[in-house]
């Protein structure tokens, strides 16, 4: 038995099938890349309409897809970017359809967190969720995934996406400010945005690109950007985790394949008695493998929907969704959820 996961919330196209131990079989995943600037969601979206089929043929023809035993299909309901969710959530549909086999929507937040305490063997971590739409400090209570804090404007992906074009760069920027930071020094003064448990970063991206205006060296300025918005991060984590009293953390999103950012909460945690997890980077990034998986734990909690009612929501928030899959540990403290 197999879950087909497919994943289209925003630049990635992805297939993935995952069996009912968690064991991911195959990935074929296919990225939109602007010519220049950020995404445009629907171009984004015809992308993913020509790479879908192409992918589920490639699953077909190496052998990891058998349609007679998958036992259901998985889709990214949101959040997202509403044109690109509907590319994957039509291709659901129709396999759903075609094979007569379930249709499982799923939170993408979720199902970051799902696959790295699969693949931690975590019970009760707290989560620092790091991409491109979301920035988010989450853990479970009451039945539901809580976020204790979040940004208050941007994800930490999209500042480091537009700061890498600012500075003459491409799309996607993560990867090109992380490599621009290993060449630099954190020379710049940044401003640091915490908020009680939020964190702001549109006045760090304007402070960094008038710097840059005024002469900072690219690599000295990545550095120093790394240095200041990760900084932020870890402080609201290491702020929820005391407040809690857990013992483990995991990090989600794509930013999470960040090795600087892995290295700092690593730091934070260990003296502190807490063991940090960071999935592999093909795995921090959107992928079709997390959605599969998740839409794995849905289902088997009675969590399928008809056809009509498989509608794709771009602003689905972590914390609107009923984890009916989890069961809080014994003597696990939870936040404080009115």
């Amino acid at each position: 038995m197999v879950i087909l996961g497919i994943e289209s919330t925003a630049h990635t196209a992805s297939m993935a099938i995952v069996d009912a131990e968690g064991n991911v079989r195959a990935i074929a995943s296919d990225v939109y890349k602007p010519p220049s600037g950020g995404i445009h969601p629907r171009e984004a979206a015809n992308h993913h309409a020509e790479a879908f089929p192409e992918l589920l043929a490639r699953l077909v023809s190496e052998g990891h897809l058998h349609p007679e035993e998958v036992e259901a299909v998985a889709f990214s309901r949101g959040p997202g970017l509403g044109p690109c969710l509907r590319s994957g959530a039509t291709v659901a549909r129709m396999l759903s359809l075609r094979w007569n086999r379930p249709l499982i929507p799923v939170n993408h937040c979720v199902a970051h967190i799902e696959i790295a305490r699969l693949l931690s063997g975590m019970t009760d971590p707290v989560l620092l969720y790091a991409s491109g739409g979301n920035t988010q400090i989450i853990a479970y209570a009451h039945g539901r995934y809580r976020v204790l804090g979040e940004t208050l404007d941007m994800g930490v992906g999209n500042f480091l996406d537009k700061l890498a074009i600012a500075l003459g760069g491409t799309f996607p920027g993560g990867p090109l400010i992380e490599q621009w930071a290993r060449q630099g020094e954190p020379t710049v003064e940044l401003p640091y945005s915490v908020h009680g448990m939020d964190v702001s970063f549109s006045g760090l991206y304007t402070a960094a690109k008038v710097a840059f205006r005024n002469g900072a060296r690219r690599e000295d300025l990545a550095r120093s950007v790394e240095e200041t918005a990760y900084s932020m991060l870890c402080e609201t984590l290491e702020r929820a985790v005391a407040h809690l009293g857990r013992h483990e953390v995991v990090l989600g999103g794509g930013v999470a394949a960040n090795q600087r950012l892995r290295g700092m909460v690593e730091r934070m945690a260990t003296p502190r008695g807490v063991r940090s997890f960071a999935p592999p980077p093909k795995l921090c990034v959107d992928n079709g493998a997390m959605i599969a998986w998740t839409g794995y734990l849905v289902w088997r909690t009675g969590g399928a929907v008809p056809v009509e009612e498989s509608l794709v929501d771009p602003r689905q928030r972590t914390d609107q969704v009923d984890a009916r899959w989890r069961t809080p540990p014994p003597g696990a403290r939870s936040p404080d959820v009115r």
